[in-house]
């Protein structure tokens, strides 16, 4: 797809202040938000009368403005994840020359596939770069490049596809964060929840995480990547395992090829609008060139704390006084696919969510390290973050609470629709696992520590019976 049909098209990478949405101009040709380093940034088409007229505003000292040299193509952002400076050491910086290189040879493979290319692009390279900084770089690739984009980045880095057409930029209203405001006003420590979230099993965490990354040597999975068999084995693997546990799932496709989201519901047992999310991304990415990746921290971690979830809700008997749903999202590391494709049929239908909850990646720490819960800096709803942290001193008071550059997660697809969200996070500082987005990610290895992992999905879970209400038949 091309989202501008001639050269010369300008673009605006510019730090998010509200003010830039009072001009109609730039906010009818807004493409989302981003991350470059710790600042969210926006970027922008404008058109060159519009940039004229509110350059003033817009073209700070931190501001990029940029004009396409050809017909833009599907917009990547590439950006280098928040991780130890000590990891980054030990592995070796990232060399924008060689991922270019690599870039250029698959985009030039893929231009000649490319069915109808614009007489008036001689794209020589098959890509455009639009901005570059230390940290992040924005490009305008062919669609099908940019679709396995993540299989040419190092692995501290990762991608994040912006929409093809303008989008509105919404924020989340203060109406929706009433909810979450009157339980942060009145939540005290409640010793019936206490001994539920107290029930979640270790050994069952342990056979989940090593059916998902092979490790039982029974599953046969190799790599849960969006576009693997074995992603598909743990899709249907984790419907059948959620609906054990009395939810109702649908295997949801977003994308042509790419794994599909699995939805799981447990409809309210008294009268209510409100639906409340819980959510992990089951889809993995592993060393570069190499087939494996196990996921086990990134993010079979997150899914198996959720499962969890959702064995204890079976095992207690427990019935909600909201809609609840719980979600394996696929196409994470290719850029938030699978969340945004479902973030915005939500919005679509103006579903009433009250609260979102992404895990994405709990089970690692360093070995002098306390085990830990870190909330977003930078990307995500306060309050709710806030009440995460306040349910984590009342009912996993070993954790360590602090906030994580390490962003973002499937939250973003719904913070950016307005509806309250956050994720949660196994370390209050940025990544230290060695094994990120390495094919070593497995469970049994040092660090991995499925003791911290029950208690964030202790924070979950309380979370959620706090949130929504709830009723206990066993």
């Amino acid at each position: 797809m091309w989202l501008n049909s001639a050269p010369g098209a300008l673009l605006l990478v510019t730090p998010l202040t509200r003010s830039l949405f009072e001009h109609s101009c730039l906010a009818n040709n807004y493409y989302g938000q981003v991350l470059d380093g710790n600042q969210v940034k926006t970027v922008f088409i404008p058109s060159e009368a519009c940039f004229d007229a509110v350059a003033s505003e817009a073209f700070t000292d931190t501001a990029a403005l940029m004009q396409a040299s050809h017909p833009i193509q599907q917009l990547v952002w590439v950006e280098q994840a928040a991780v130890d400076p000590g990891l980054l050491e030990t592995a070796g910086y990232f060399e924008f020359d060689n991922f270019m290189d690599r870039l250029k040879t698959v985009a030039l493979a893929k231009r000649q596939q490319e069915p109808i290319i614009p007489p008036s692009s001689p794209m020589d390279t098959g890509y455009e770069v639009l901005y570059l900084s230390q940290t992040a770089a924005l490009l305008s690739v062919s669609s099908a490049t940019a679709m396995t984009i993540d299989t040419l980045l190092p692995r501290f880095w990762k991608s994040t596809l912006l929409p093809t057409s303008p989008v509105d930029f919404i924020e989340v209203p203060e109406e929706a964060l009433k909810h979450v405001k009157s339980v942060l006003a009145t939540l005290t420590f409640n010793p019936e929840v206490a001994s539920i979230v107290e029930s979640i099993s270790v050994p069952q965490l342990i056979n989940d995480i090593r059916f998902l990354t092979g490790e039982d040597e029974v599953s046969g999975i190799v790599s849960r990547h969006s576009f693997s068999e074995g992603s598909r084995v743990a899709a249907k693997w984790l419907k059948a395992r959620f609906e054990d546990t009395g939810a109702s799932c649908e295997l949801q496709p977003f994308l042509s090829g790419f794994t599909p989201n699995v939805v799981c519901s447990y409809p309210s047992a008294v009268e209510s609008n409100s639906t409340i999310i819980y959510s992990a991304h089951y889809d993995s990415r592993g060393s570069f060139g190499s087939v494996r990746a196990p996921g086990g921290d990134d993010d079979g971690s997150g899914t198996i704390a959720i499962l969890a979830l959702a064995r204890t809700i079976a095992r207690r008997g427990i019935k909600f006084h909201s809609n609840v749903q719980l979600v394996a999202f696929g196409g994470e590391e290719q850029g938030l696919l699978g969340s945004r494709a479902y973030a915005r049929k939500l919005r679509e239908a103006n579903t009433n969510v009250t609260l979102m909850i992404q895990a994405d990646m709990l089970g690692y720490h360093a070995q002098d390290e306390p085990p830990q819960i870190g909330l977003p800096a930078s990307i995500g709803t306060p309050e709710v973050a806030q009440l995460v942290a306040n349910i984590s001193t009342l009912y996993s008071p070993e954790l360590r609470v602090g906030y994580t550059a390490a962003c973002c997660s499937d939250h973003q697809s719904f913070h950016e629709q307005g509806f309250p969200a956050t994720q949660v996070f196994e370390r209050a500082g940025p990544i230290v696992d060695p094994m990120y987005h390495n094919s070593g990610d497995l469970s049994d290895r040092e660090g991995y520590d499925f003791g911290q992992i029950k208690s964030i999905a202790k924070v979950q879970l309380a979370s959620l019976l706090h949130t929504a209400g709830y009723e206990v038949s066993e």
